[in-house]
């Protein structure tokens, strides 16, 4: 599975890994959560597992990370640019800001006023940082959720980084919706505007050896019987990593489209797409086969007017990298041999931000199914 590229694109419809540390996905495990009703347009309830989720993002190193990717910000700060003449002057929302680096970005942009709103205690350093930035007077800095907060005004602008791994999970997106149906103006600019999220097979032998294959014979002691349960612990859940575009074997799938402008949250309860794909290379649990021109011919193309934040193997590496379901079995392929099934994405009933993935495939006359959960 590929995550997407969002697009950041003017105001008028239609036209980077959240999870950052393995810390951020284990704060979850072990809560009980509270079910209760959800009342659209009212706020979801703050549940322990939400409480969880803003506590993981008070931590330094989660932001150090996203920060220092620098196709994440560069691009941010390029399309604040790229649209300045749509923030100058104008009221911005910047959702999960954070330590308030797109919130600055967007006052040097020649903002009128920027809200920052962040439900983690980061937003006390966020507000350290516009002190020290003698924005204060343009930045206004909020510790909240964005469905809890209190905001007099409508804005023009909205702007966040909500995408996580697999651009679904941690489920951010229902805030943006939020924050839109309640302040945006008609008109309004979103930024990103869309994003669209992508499948491929891989190949990656060299994943599988050094997990699996490294049981079969260890200095020289047979230790097969530690296959099944390395699987398991190898391949049950998403792995997140970096491939690059020599390991896909075809040309994309789009599975899922967003128009933030649009877009509804019942949209995201299950999401399934069908595929069908031919090999263009070949595919073994024992060889990776590399074509020169691989990585070029499945390039997607991006549009000279829209900003493009891309995560896809054959790009710059982000810290979003990847998301990879293995399978427990490898299936050879052939050039020109089909593999077609489909996928679907849920949220989970155990904590709407974990995805279950329910991934059916069938090639060379067998058919399997994969089912995972990404905590």
């Amino acid at each position: 599975m590929l995550p997407r590229g969002p697009g950041f694109s003017n105001g008028h419809p239609p036209r980077p890994r959240r999870g950052r540390t393995r810390g951020l996905r284990d704060s979850y495990r072990g809560l009980l959560q509270q079910q209760q009703q959800q009342d659209w347009p009212s706020a979801r309830p703050c549940t322990e597992f939400d409480k969880a989720y803003f506590h993981a993002y008070s931590h330094v190193g989660v932001h150090e990370e996203m920060i220092k990717d620098d196709v994440r910000t560069g691009t941010y700060k390029a399309a604040i640019m790229r649209y300045q003449n749509l923030i100058e002057g104008k009221v911005v929302l910047d959702v999960g800001c954070g330590t308030g680096i797109l919130a600055i970005f967007c006052a040097l942009a020649g903002a009128k006023r920027v809200y920052a709103v962040d439900a983690s205690e980061i937003a006390l350093q966020a507000n350290e940082i516009v002190k020290d930035n003698n924005l204060s007077d343009k930045v206004i800095v909020m510790l909240g959720r964005v469905e809890d907060v209190n905001i007099e005004e409508n804005v023009d602008v909205i702007i966040s980084e909500w995408m996580g791994y697999m651009l679904l999970y941690e489920t951010m997106l229902p805030s943006i919706i939020f924050a839109r149906d309640k302040w945006l103006k008609p008109g309004g600019l979103i930024l990103p505007s869309h994003a669209t999220l992508y499948m491929a097979p891989v190949t990656h032998t060299a994943r599988y050896s050094e997990s699996i294959d490294f049981w079969r014979d260890v200095y020289g002691i047979k230790m097969s019987a530690m296959l099944p349960l390395a699987k398991q612990s190898a391949f049950e859940e998403p792995c997140i990593e970096t491939i690059t575009g020599e390991n896909v074997l075809t040309w994309p799938l789009m599975v899922m489209e967003v128009d933030c402008y649009t877009i509804k949250v019942q949209e995201l309860e299950s999401i399934t797409a069908n595929y069908r794909f031919s090999s263009m290379l070949n595919g073994s649990p024992s060889s990776d086969q590399h074509s020169q021109n691989s990585s070029q011919s499945k390039k997607r193309v991006k549009s000279d007017e829209t900003i493009v934040l891309s995560t896809a193997p054959e790009d710059a590496p982000t810290h979003w990298q990847q998301t990879l379901l293995y399978l427990y079995e490898p299936i050879e392929l052939k050039q020109d041999q089909i593999i077609e099934g489909s996928v679907t994405l849920t949220q989970s009933m155990e904590n709407p931000r974990f995805l279950n993935i329910h991934l059916a495939y069938s090639s060379g006359g067998r058919s399997f199914v994969k089912e995972s959960v990404m905590r």
